[in-house]
């Protein structure tokens, strides 16, 4: 799901979304040498955002150590915020006494909003003894987004991509399509950076998560054929699950909603595990005598594992693998030749490297990720033009009836930012509702939005940590045209 979250000095080394300012938000920077005049706390943020903004980092680092210490212990993560975001622009002082000062922020290089509060001690010098910064959502009232003209929108996407990509921020590719025809299509970055083979239109990238689209319309092609219904229980399919308990509670809607209380799969488990998972069942195995974590239907909880189970009651039903069903029933009737699931260092042609900072801070492959097969939860691959065919089949009736396209996107269950649907999510951005679903893994980030009743397709695949493809797609979903 998506992660509008933010790095800080008091969260977890998480990543933001968005896209921003400079890219033509069309806001003016809030005025910061003017409103040095005030409190010391004014002053004392005025002085880090100046010192945060610079591409300096030798410089903040010198800043930080003489203003706040304890700051030195967080100052990679602040690296890699500062990467992430490319500095903030204040946009508004919220609340201020003459030791605390809290403000919103802007991304430079995205739309998200973060609010900031900084504490200074009481007496000169008045050195910053804390700072945090955490998101704000939705978008501050008062800050609204223009929506452009196609033209316009087209122009700002292909100059953010461009200072994006110059940035390292941005290494991928990125469709956008209107009534089921590209109006934008564009690689950037390189697929394997140590023989410097660039990114293509028809490079292949892992895809994370966007399998869970693919396993919720076979689901529902099969409660089409007849072969199975939502509110059917698990066991009805899974006769011999471990946890007899779960198998008869839990229900197949349950599953594509993520209320299963069926758990994840990562975790010391899998990392013990993980070269014995090679089939769905594999997993099963490893997993199936574990309690229910709640009573199914009760809360929203995102598990990958719920989709496993998925995965193998579509095996069970239709009589054929996993990977063999969505080849045939999904893959094959959209036209989609460049999508699968084997494991990636197999040999795929054409396949775009993931590449990581996590764990050392400088780009390395994240080749771990390619040796896991993808599974009914997520970790296939595919192109930027194999998932406009798959929003197009969609949207042409060629996977489903137009009944069960409808029962498959429609919002049911609320999360923390939108609603799932049945192997999808729906989420307003500015205004406007999209279905589909993201991808997030270490070197991996993509995005998949079907928008404005089916009007525009906005896809962005990256091969590098999130948000890099996120931002991308946001930019251009909150400046969709208006019908």
């Amino acid at each position: 799901m998506r992660n509008r979250i933010l790095l800080a000095y008091v969260l977890l080394p998480i990543l933001s979304l968005g896209a921003g300012e400079n890219a033509g938000s069309g806001y003016a920077r809030f005025d910061v040498a003017a409103q040095q005049a005030g409190t010391p706390a004014r002053q004392a943020l005025a002085n880090w955002l100046e010192a945060f903004d610079s591409p300096n980092r030798q410089a903040y680092k010198a800043f930080i150590q003489n203003q706040f210490p304890s700051g030195m212990a967080h100052i990679d993560q602040d690296t890699m915020l500062w990467d992430n975001t490319g500095g903030f622009d204040l946009m508004k002082i919220e609340d201020e006494t003459p030791t605390k000062i809290t403000a919103l922020l802007q991304e430079r290089a995205g739309d998200d909003f973060a609010r900031i509060s900084v504490e200074i001690e009481s007496s000169a010098p008045h050195r910053i003894v804390k700072i945090e910064v955490v998101p704000v959502m939705p978008r501050p009232a008062g800050f609204p987004l223009p929506h452009l003209s196609e033209k316009d929108l087209v122009a700002q996407l292909r100059k953010l991509l461009s200072e994006s990509a110059a940035a390292g921020r941005f290494s991928g590719a990125v469709l956008v399509a209107e009534n089921g025809k590209r109006v934008f299509a564009q690689a950037y970055g390189f697929a394997d950076r140590e023989h410097d083979i660039p990114n293509r239109l028809d490079s292949r990238f892992s895809i994370g998560s966007l399998n869970k689209m693919f396993t919720g319309v076979a689901v529902l092609q099969l409660v089409q054929a007849g072969k199975l219904q939502l509110d059917d229980r698990l066991g009805k399919y899974l006769t011999s699950y471990p946890n007899k308990e779960l198998a008869a509670k839990v229900t197949i809607g349950e599953l594509l909603t993520n209320t299963g209380g069926t758990g994840d799969i990562w975790g010391p488990d899998f990392t013990l595990h993980r070269a014995e998972l090679n089939t769905l069942a594999d997993y099963v195995s490893l997993y199936g005598d574990r309690p229910l974590r709640f009573e199914p239907g009760s809360r929203w909880e995102y598990s990958n594992y719920g989709f496993i189970l998925l995965g193998r009651v579509i095996e069970v039903v239709s009589g054929e693998s996993y990977d063999e069903y969505v080849s045939k029933h999904v893959y094959a009737p959209a036209g989609m030749n460049s999508t699968g699931s084997e494991p990636e260092d197999e040999g795929v042609p054409r396949l775009s490297f993931p590449y990581t900072r996590m764990g050392s801070g400088t780009w390395h492959p994240a080749t771990e990720e390619l040796s896991i097969p993808g599974t009914s939860a997520g970790g296939g691959y595919s192109t930027v033009g194999d998932l406009l065919r798959f929003a197009n089949a969609l949207r042409e009736g060629m996977l489903l009836n137009a009944h069960y396209t409808t029962i498959l996107t429609t919002p049911r269950v609320k999360n923390p930012l939108g609603f799932n649907a049945y192997g999808f999510e729906v989420q307003a951005l500015n205004g406007t509702q999209c279905y589909g679903h993201n991808g997030v893994s270490s070197g991996v980030n993509s995005d998949f939005e079907v928008c404005r009743n089916s009007t525009f397709v906005v896809i962005s695949l990256a091969n590098l940590d999130p948000p890099s493809a996120q931002r991308i797609s946001e930019f251009a979903i909150d400046r969709l045209p208006l019908q």
